[in-house]
């Protein structure tokens, strides 16, 4: 029998309060660090947690725009981007730090993950916040993407992320949020969606186009709102198939 692994990832510190119940689940996250959702008190409270489970730990940068849940695009000049996400990261970096921790990754959220899956400007801006912070963190980004092409140019290790309960479009964007059928709630569909980038590095898109997508890494978004029934519904049948969350 062949062995799998992945990596389950969620998006935490973002005001929704489930943390506690998701940890047990996951194996990775991201937290919000004050861009479009978090301040140093709720970075404090879910690394503890994080800490507690033996979860990694991964900064969640966004355009600082809490208004709209950092899910839009905002025109800001390149230093005024990259100085925005080096201070979300170096605040939950003094966060980490307090608590004998060390950051695991860095996953770009919202409209700026989107943005720079196919803007070389953009990824080009994280790319320089990666070479000032001078310290071996992961990527969490799209396979095939801008962003995560140019990280592996320059030499910063990369995780494939694909998305549980996300539709895909048939070039691998997101169907946007704005649809009704942007989000997959229907745990067994997720479930499905999950085990075919696994075992057969392929997802079936909005329109039932089977496209190679590869990911070493699942995100569930904790603020879907069956998050938790859908990540314990993932656990128990992963572990089941012999499929090792790590």
């Amino acid at each position: 029998m062949k062995h799998f692994k992945i990596d389950i990832n969620a998006d935490v510190g973002e005001g929704i309060g489930n943390e506690a119940q998701l940890m047990p689940f996951v194996s990775s996250c991201n937290i919000a660090c004050g861009g479009h959702a978090g301040d140093l008190q709720t970075m404090k409270t879910v690394v503890k947690l994080a800490k507690l489970n033996g979860v990694k730990i991964g900064a969640h940068p966004s355009f600082p725009d809490k208004l709209n849940f950092g899910r839009v695009i905002m025109k800001l000049s390149d230093d005024e981007l990259f100085e925005s996400l080096k201070s979300q990261i170096e605040n939950l970096q003094s966060v980490l730090k307090s608590e004998g921790l060390k950051l695991n990754h860095i996953k770009p959220h919202g409209a700026l993950y989107n943005l720079a899956a196919k803007d070389l400007e953009t990824a080009n801006v994280i790319v320089r916040v990666f070479k000032c912070l001078n310290v071996p963190i992961k990527l969490y980004a799209p396979y095939n993407s801008v962003l995560a092409d140019l990280a592996i140019k320059e030499h910063i290790e990369v995780e494939f992320e694909a998305f549980a309960d996300r539709n895909y479009n048939d070039d691998l964007s997101l169907v946007s949020r704005k649809n009704t059928n942007a989000i997959v709630h229907k745990k067994e569909a997720v479930l499905s969606h999950v085990l075919g980038v696994i075992k057969h590095q392929k997802i079936n898109t909005i329109n039932g186009v089977e496209v190679p997508i590869k990911a070493s890494t699942i995100c569930v978004h904790g603020d879907t709102k069956n998050a938790l029934e859908i990540l314990q519904f993932l656990h128990r049948n992963l572990t089941e198939q012999n499929i090792k969350i790590q």
